[in-house]
């Protein structure tokens, strides 16, 4: 898959996405980044570490989170794009739901869409997804968490997401899916997710995990969102073992080195370290 002017090997290789929140309300790192300078130094940081992508959000998704309108959203985001773009040879993701806002930074050099909700919220992001040819990342969402069949359901729900990018326009080898740990999902199902995660394999589609610092990690071991490290690695490697080949995180260098070994135990890859 061809993100930006890099090529990805999604079927053999795993790589990671480094998380640039510019907000000031993110749950983990909110108001950390949300300095033009401060972003720069952060996105160095991460790409010396291993980033292969940069995923960078102007909206807080944690829970209980307060909708911000898309100019303000476009005002965050904008002037880290176009900055990273011209620093840095990594490429852009953006996080993000709203088509405007989608538009606005695909026009300022972003090259990846990652949607939380699927295409399900602002149906006008896929058009704009398949104008730009960018891929897109499908994250599982709904309003609500009755599931008859946890794993089926999840399937479902992102078949029809599968479906609204398809009928933009969006070419099947530019869809990836994400299981949305953490959204929609009590702490019960983030753990039957993570354990049964293989079977959205049956969609066809390359897996993107993001569990970074998350609250059912912080449930299991009882610690703060600045103490989840170990938490999130350990997810990491479950998590490769069962597909995903793209992992999205904050703490870039110990998930990079544990997605290494997993890799080379699972996949029988021999890793050169970029660190």
């Amino acid at each position: 898959m061809q993100i930006g002017n890099k090529n990805f090997d999604l079927k053999n290789e795993v790589y990671i996405m480094g998380i640039l929140n510019v907000t000031p309300d993110s749950f983990s790192d909110g108001g950390t980044h949300n300095s033009l300078d401060t972003s720069l130094r952060h996105v160095e940081k991460m790409i010396s570490e291993g980033a292969d992508i940069v995923d960078l959000g102007g909206e807080s998704t944690r829970p209980g989170y307060t909708m911000i309108s898309e100019e303000e959203e476009i005002e965050r985001i904008l002037p880290a794009i176009e900055a990273i773009h011209q620093r840095f040879d990594v490429p852009i993701s953006v996080d993000t739901y709203k088509g405007k806002v989608g538009e606005a930074a695909l026009k300022a050099g972003a090259d990846l869409i990652n949607d939380i909700w699927g295409f399900k919220y602002d149906p006008y992001l896929a058009e704009v997804t398949a104008k730009y040819k960018v891929p897109c990342v499908l994250m599982h969402n709904r309003d609500n968490q009755n599931y008859t069949n946890l794993l089926a359901d999840i399937n479902r729900d992102l078949e029809q997401s599968i479906v609204i990018a398809l009928k933009a326009g969006i070419a099947a080898d530019a869809i990836i899916l994400d299981p949305g740990i953490g959204f929609a999902k009590d702490y019960n199902q983030n753990m039957e997710t993570m354990n049964r995660m293989e079977s959205l394999q049956a969609l066809g589609y390359p897996i993107l995990l993001g569990t970074s610092r998350k609250g059912f990690i912080g449930q299991t071991l009882d610690l703060p969102v600045t103490e989840r490290v170990e938490g999130t690695v350990a997810t990491t490697v479950i998590g490769i073992i069962k597909g995903a080949s793209i992992i999205r995180v904050h703490d870039i260098k110990e998930n990079k080195r544990a997605a290494q070994m997993t890799a080379g135990i699972v996949k029988g890859k021999i890793w050169t370290s970029s660190i």
